[in-house]
Order: C-alpha cells, then structure tokens, then sequence
C-alpha cells in the first residue's frame, strides 16, 4: 500500500477509525510527522487534537539509528540489546528530556496537555519502523488513566507491530508489509514537517476546543460498535482489541 501523502494516510485511518466518529476521541499525534495526519483525523472524527511527547534515542555510534525512546517523565525503552553502555545511555536520555521540556514549552506556551483521563484516545504515528517510539507514547499515556487507548498506523514492520501490541487496547494499522525498510517507502509525499506547522495545527484546535460537559468517547462496546470490541478487522485495516496492560519498564 502506498500513500499519496500523510493526508491520504489519515484520510484512510479515520475509515478505520469511524466507530468513533462524531464521539469527541482524543487524538495524540507524535511529533513533528504525524501532527498534520492527527489534525486531520481529529477533523474527520469529530475529535480533539494534541501530541504526546516523546524523543528516540540515538546509537552512540550513528545517531539517526533508533535504539530506544523516551518520553517526558524520562521513562525510556531500549530496544537495542548491544547498547549496554549505562553512562552513555543516561546522559543521552538526559539530553533527549530536555529537548522535550523545550518542545512542549514552544507547542503549549498557553495551555497545559489535554487531560486524557477517562477519554477515548487514538494515538497516531506517521508509520512505524522499531516501534519504540510508539511504545514509549503508549506508556505515557496509559499512565494518565486513559477509558481506551488506540494505536493507529497507516503502516508498520510487522514484527514491530507485535511489539507494540501490548501496549494497547486496540491497534489499527492498514498495512503491515515484509521487506519494510522505512516509512518513507510507502508514501510518494514524505516532506518534513517543520515546529511552525505543527503549532499551527495546535493553535486551531486549541481555538475550538470543547466546553466544559461536552461529551466525550466512552470505552464501551456500544461506543465502540461490535467489530471494535470484538476486535474482528474494520473497513480499511486490521483491528485488534484486548485489555489494558500493565505499564513496563526497561
């Protein structure tokens, strides 16, 4: 499956996604790729938008190799076993916190986080290459009291999709292809999203944001339809349903 762009990605996922349409869902886009595709799944669902902070750690010896992820309260997962050096590890998670203390700082100056206790919440990734990214989102929120948490990828490696099936209580994802080297493999489009788009994206939500007692998604099987809780497959992809984790650690 290849995507025109991440547009065309959400335009697809929200398909996927629709028993929550019209229920006020709480999507959380990791940042900066997804945050357009959130805002636009936010908008097909009726629902409100933020992001979930989390950084990737980087290999000592290439940084753009994801060995693990952090997220803002400096609970991190290492994927890559090699990557033993403890001091190393700790000052690199140090350095990726404070970056993202400076990232919410420039995307919220006004407002605090969407509370996501008790809400219906679609966490979303442009694609997913390790997964520990998503997995560090996932514990992240699942530590603030989520009703339901929700996985949605328009693409991931397969065998870092069952790695992060745990970690929610619904995955949704509209391929998961072998021979997957990179997510920017499955899109024509695959521009890089600059800070300015994503407090743009941000800021409009923010203007129109629910008042206080508007309803909100509920976790239920009636919310959610029958092939949701069940967890049989939806319109566009694969749906999976199960109960929530436990939170773990490295």
């Amino acid at each position: 499956m290849i995507f025109q762009d991440r547009l065309d990605a959400a335009a697809q996922l929200s398909k996927a996604l629709d028993a929550w349409r019209g229920r006020n869902p709480l999507v959380l886009a990791i940042p900066r790729g997804a945050v357009p595709m959130g805002a636009a799944l936010a908008e097909a669902l009726g629902g409100e938008l933020d992001v979930v902070l989390v950084h990737k750690l980087g290999s000592r010896w290439n940084p753009e190799y994801a060995i693990g992820a952090v997220d803002e309260s400096g609970w991190s997962i290492v994927t890559d076993a090699a990557e033993d050096d403890a001091a190393w590890l700790e000052a690199e998670k140090a350095r990726r916190v404070e970056q993202l203390r400076a990232r919410r700082a420039l995307y919220s100056p006004e407002r605090a986080p969407v509370d996501p206790r008790g809400r219906v919440v679609i966490v979303v990734d442009d694609g997913l290459a390790t997964g520990a990214t998503m997995i560090a989102a996932l514990h992240a929120v699942r530590a603030q009291a989520p009703q339901r948490l929700i996985c949605a990828l328009p693409v991931a490696a397969p065998d870092s999709l069952a790695n992060v099936e745990p970690y929610a209580d619904e995955l949704v994802c509209l391929d998961k292809p072998w021979g997957f080297r990179a997510v920017g493999q499955f899109y024509r489009h695959f521009d890089q999203v600059e800070d300015e788009e994503v407090v743009a994206c941000l800021r409009r939500f923010a203007r129109r944001a629910p008042a206080s007692g508007e309803p909100t998604a509920s976790g239920d099987a009636s919310a959610g339809g029958d092939a949701t809780a069940r967890g049989e497959s939806t319109a566009r992809g694969e749906s999976t349903a199960r109960g929530a984790p436990t939170a773990r650690g490295e």
